[in-house]
């Protein structure tokens, strides 16, 4: 792949595509798996979650997307581009070109010492842009700080400080935007605030937005999320009916949780993994084996024990 030829255009739907994905960590006297086949397709244009509790995988993946870390294994492609195969100098393009990046910590997004607005314009002086300014005083009208755009960090809440860093994230015009726990240093009012203004970067510029959270609550927010669970892909969350046709059945009584249904996810080779409260219900918890049938058009998981108990 040619240096200038790595950003072609791609024709495929899917931003994102990761296939049998895995990731192993070693040092001298250990070896960590951090992602065990992990296999996950996001479209263009999504906006969507992912989650995990800690040491799922989830910010692993979100690294390798951001082209901060490699696979061990597997297939990554982000919108046609494969990560596995890019020179230095083509992930340095990546970076700065495909992808945008929220971190949780403010100090890894922002410049104490500049303001609101020169916080905006520092991607675009190191990419060469032209209408630096104008473009920044666009997108601070876009996160409603416009009114703030000549005041330093230490003038600004952490609500207004993780806005800068989304602003600062789209500055170059990225594909992708990754957000990493971006509600997770703020309260409940400013976290609705924050993930509504993703809602609106992904409906009025088109942007992919990827957000991983550890918060399942997050569902309400986007149109699908995918739940990560010992380095794989385990469920997904969907939204039963697209965020346009919620508004404009405002005026119905539905509660949240009928507005979601989650799937579990079958991988590449046929495995499923069950929820964990699922089997602690049925006494498996530390056992390895399970009775898989079908009954009519249903698979039914019997725990063996108490099948021959019952028998």
């Amino acid at each position: 792949m040619g240096e200038n030829n790595l950003m072609e255009e791609n024709t495929s739907k899917d931003m994102i595509l990761c296939e049998n994905l895995v990731k192993i960590y070693k040092t001298k006297d250990i070896e960590v798996v951090a992602l065990q086949g992990l296999d996950l397709t996001v479209e263009k244009g999504e906006l969507m979650a992912i989650i995990g509790n800690s040491g799922s995988g989830k910010s692993t993946l979100l690294n390798m997307l951001g082209g901060l870390d490699h696979p061990s294994a597997g297939k990554l492609l982000v919108d046609g581009i494969d990560l596995l195969k890019l020179s230095d100098s083509q992930l340095v393009k990546y970076k700065r070109e495909t992808v945008g990046f929220v971190w949780q910590n403010n100090a890894r997004n922002l410049v104490p010492y500049l303001t609101a607005l020169e916080n905006v314009e520092l991607p675009m002086l190191i990419t060469n842009r032209a209408n630096k300014r104008e473009r920044a005083l666009d997108i601070l009208e876009m996160v409603g700080l416009s009114s703030r755009k000549n005041n330093k960090l230490s003038q600004l809440s952490g609500g207004e400080q993780q806005r800068i860093a989304i602003s600062i994230a789209i500055a170059n015009n990225p594909k992708m935007l990754l957000a990493d726990e971006p509600t997770g240093a703020v309260d409940t009012k400013t976290s609705n605030m924050i993930l509504d203004i993703f809602g609106e970067l992904n409906r009025n510029l088109g942007i992919t937005v990827v957000i991983v959270t550890h918060d399942r609550q997050l569902s309400k927010k986007v149109d699908r999320v995918v739940a990560i669970r010992d380095g794989r892909t385990s469920s997904e969350i969907l939204r039963r009916k697209s965020y346009l046709e919620e508004i404009q059945e405002i005026g119905a009584e539905a509660r949240p949780e009928e507005s979601h249904v989650e799937l579990a996810v079958l991988d590449r080779a046929g495995r499923l993994q069950i929820p964990k409260e699922y089997l602690q219900a049925l006494g498996l918890t530390g056992k390895d084996k399970i009775h898989v049938m079908m009954e009519d058009d249903k698979v039914v998981l019997v725990n063996p024990e108490k099948e021959a108990i019952n028998s």
